[in-house]
This record gives structure tokens, C-alpha cells and sequence, in this order.
């Protein structure tokens, strides 16, 4: 299995309270689309992205920022672009409009998505787009100075960059695109809650029919029908048994079994905006064991949020939660909780900031992590908990409930 591909203080109150009991049916007939009224982002919303990044932009004399296919573009235009070795490349000026350069092949297709914009720039298989990248900044007066580079750009695009504009310095974006992605506004919050609010219904559906004999593939598609029920795309990684010691699954093949730990983990999106859930509970009666670790983890996870409010660093929080599990007996350091206990998640599922020791960034309202505590005993067992925390101005809320027991996904 892979790692993937309506905010207010009402709203979020009422999703924050307990989803009531699923009935227990051996069908998911009764799971209903939760994504029929969703609004989408409007021109305005980009509009107000690309405001902001100039805004950082000229705090930091940059001339420019480059931008090729993937998340950050999706951001700052609205442009879902795949990478391949053709350029395509949007540039925000600090000033003026924003530039495409795309291969001349590809110019009816980026016509159609481009909603900021009308500057489009093609070139043809036997030209050099990096040439003409440089020529694009010149039109805009912009011929010395920093460009800076969004991290995700492949190094042959930044090396051919380089060669065709040595007039300008290439500097790391990475100020810029995190400095506007980190901190979640109300609708992408809202996003953000309904994936996750759909996720724990997934997989509350799904863990409610499991029987002997049932493959990890068979429960990941069932998942999978429900996210489709639901109205989302997603994907899950499943573990039974000594699997879900591995933390990303292991790849030896297991059916369920009586006593079973069964964890599930990942999520789906909704408007580009991911969740990312992991639940653990046991097919049958759970050991003494079993519900021990899971009481140490869940309270590893509740002294997390405790602990994250704005102001406080990153990893504070990863301490509060491994300080738990540490006093517990499952220590010393990483021997059993194997991972930081978090990342920030947005349109990416993993992105900065991450809650992780050494990272004494401080927590602002509106940022968004996992709280993903976890122990893994090979041989035996895993359990991990992992529910999405919004920083407020006050503390921290979770995006939907938590799991209180290891019998109550």
C-alpha cells in the first residue's frame, strides 16, 4: 500500500462532538455522500495566495518566485501539472502578472486550467525553455537578483536555469511557499475537517464488519468502497496481527485471525486537502497486553495536545508524548516509539513544519499536524493512534473525535 495520492466556531463545534453509532451491517449501503456541497476555491482565494507571498517576497528583496508542476504550483494558481523532463513553469513577479512557460504541445491543456493570468509563454521541442524563462523575467524588468526556487524543483530544471540566467542569484523558496502554506485559512480548514470526518466514518464502517479469515487487501477494499460511498478518494495501508508492528506495513501476507491487532492508516482528500487517520483496535478480546499499550499510547497522544498551543516549540510536543511512553516502561528514546510523533499536513500529507526533536519553531494558530504517537513491538505487535490537531488561539482541537478504547474504532 502507498502513502497518498465549513469553519466557524458552530461548525467546528459540531464536528468536533461524537459521530453517532454506525449500525452493525454486513453491507455499507447505508453510507451517504458528504462531499455534495463542497465549494470549491474561487479566483479570489489565489488571488488573495499570491498576495501574500509577494508580500514575503518583498521582505526578502526576492524578484521573483519559480514554481514547476506539483502541490505549490496547485496552491498559488490552481494548476494541477505533472512533472516529466518538458518545463512547465509558472513564475510569480513580485510585481506585475504572473508568467507560464509551457512546451508549445501543451498550451491548449494549460489554457484551460490557468484561472490568474494570461501571460503564456510556449516553446517548442528544438528550443531552450530555460532561455526563455530568463527572457519572460527580463519583460518584466527583472534581469538582476533573486529568483527564488520552490523547493520541489528538480535540480536539471535549477542547473539549466543557472546557465541560461547567469545575471541572477537562485535563492530557496522555501521561506515563501511554507511561510504561506503552513498556516491553514477557514476553508481550507474546512477541508481539511471533512476529509478527516470522512475518514473516521471509512474506516468506522469498515473495522464493523471484519470476520476470521479476511485478508489485509480484502479490508483495504472495503475501506475503499466506503470512501467511494462517501463521496472522497482515498487509500489505506492495513496490518493484522505482527504487520502492524511495522509502522508502514509489512509485505508478508496475513489473514485475520482471533486476537489480532488490526491497524489501518491514511486517508483521502477532499478539494486537494488531505487527512491522514490511523486507528488500531483487536479482532476478538483483547490481551491485557494490548489494552495496556494502547492506554499508554492514548494517553501519549492526549498529553501532546495538551501541550501544543501557539508559542510553544515543535519539540515540545514530540517530547510531551514520548515522555509518556518513556515512563511507561516502552523506552529508552526511539527503542519502541520509532518515529517523530508528527507532521504537518495540508495539501501535502507530509509537510513542514514537523513535530520532531530539534525543531524549535513555534506553533501559530491555524497550522495543522498529526498527533500520531505509536509502539511497536516486533514479533507481536504495533499500535499507533493518529488524529489531525488545528493549533487555535487558545490550545489545540482535534479535526473530528479521537478513539477513546481498543474495542471502539
Amino acid at each position: 500500500m502507498k502513502r497518498r495520492d465549513f469553519l466557524g466556531a458552530t461548525l467546528m463545534g459540531a464536528a468536533l462532538s461524537p459521530l453517532p453509532e454506525m449500525p452493525q451491517r454486513s453491507d455499507l449501503s447505508y453510507l451517504k455522500n458528504m462531499t455534495a456541497q463542497v465549494k470549491p476555491l474561487d479566483v479570489s482565494d489565489y488571488e488573495r495566495r499570491i498576495e501574500k507571498a509577494r508580500g514575503l517576497m518583498r521582505q526578502r528583496r526576492i524578484a521573483a518566485l519559480y514554481l514547476n508542476g506539483g502541490t505549490s504550483m496547485r496552491y498559488f494558481t490552481g494548476v494541477q501539472w505533472g512533472l516529466s523532463e518538458r518545463m512547465f513553469a509558472a513564475v510569480i513577479p513580485t510585481n506585475g502578472e504572473l508568467i507560464y512557460v509551457c512546451p508549445g504541445f501543451e498550451e491548449q491543456r494549460a489554457r484551460e486550467q490557468i484561472k490568474i493570468g494570461k501571460d503564456i509563454r510556449p516553446w517548442q521541442e528544438h528550443q531552450d525553455p530555460y532561455v526563455l524563462v530568463r527572457k519572460s523575467l527580463a519583460d518584466r524588468n527583472i534581469i538582476t537578483g533573486d529568483i527564488a526556487i520552490e523547493p520541489t524543483v528538480r535540480f536539471f530544471v535549477l542547473d539549466g536555469l543557472r546557465k541560461a540566467a547567469t545575471g541572477l542569484r537562485f535563492v530557496s523558496g522555501k521561506p515563501i511557499s511554507d511561510g504561506c502554506r503552513m498556516v491553514k485559512d477557514a476553508k481550507e480548514l474546512e477541508y481539511m475537517l471533512l476529509a478527516n470526518q470522512i475518514t473516521k466514518q471509512a474506516y468506522r464502517a469498515a473495522l464493523g464488519i471484519l470476520r476470521e479469515g479476511m485478508s489485509q487487501e480484502e479490508l483495504a477494499g472495503t475501506i475503499g468502497r466506503a470512501y467511494s460511498m462517501l463521496g472522497a478518494r482515498g487509500t489505506v495501508a492495513v496490518s493484522f496481527g505482527p504487520n502492524s508492528a511495522f509502522p508502514h506495513g509489512s509485505m508478508v501476507r496475513r489473514s485475520l485471525r482471533e486476537g489480532d491487532v488490526v491497524l489501518v492508516d491514511d486517508g483521502c482528500t477532499v478539494e486537494g486537502y488531505q487527512s491522514d487517520v490511523t486507528r488500531t483496535v483487536v479482532f476478538g478480546k483483547p490481551s491485557r497486553k494490548q489494552i495496556e499499550v494502547f492506554n499508554v499510547v492514548h494517553e501519549a497522544q492526549a498529553a501532546a495536545r495538551r501541550t501544543a498551543r501557539a508559542g510553544v516549540p515543535c519539540e515540545d510536543v514530540d517530547a510531551a508524548a514520548r515522555g509518556v511512553i518513556e515512563k511507561a516502561g516502552y523506552g529508552p528514546d526511539y527503542k519502541y516509539f520509532t518515529h517523530r510523533l508528527g507532521h504537518g499536513i495540508g495539501m501535502d500529507i507530509h509537510e513542514e513544519p514537523y513535530l520532531v526533536r530539534g525543531n524549535k519553531l513555534t506553533l501559530q494558530p491555524g497550522m495543522t499536524f498529526s498527533d500520531e504517537p505509536g509502539i511497536y513491538i516486533y514479533g507481536e505487535f504495533g499500535i499507533r493512534l493518529e488524529d489531525i490537531m488545528r493549533i487555535t488561539g487558545d490550545g489545540c482541537e482535534f479535526l473530528g473525535e479521537t478513539q477513546d478504547a481498543i474495542d471502539r474504532p
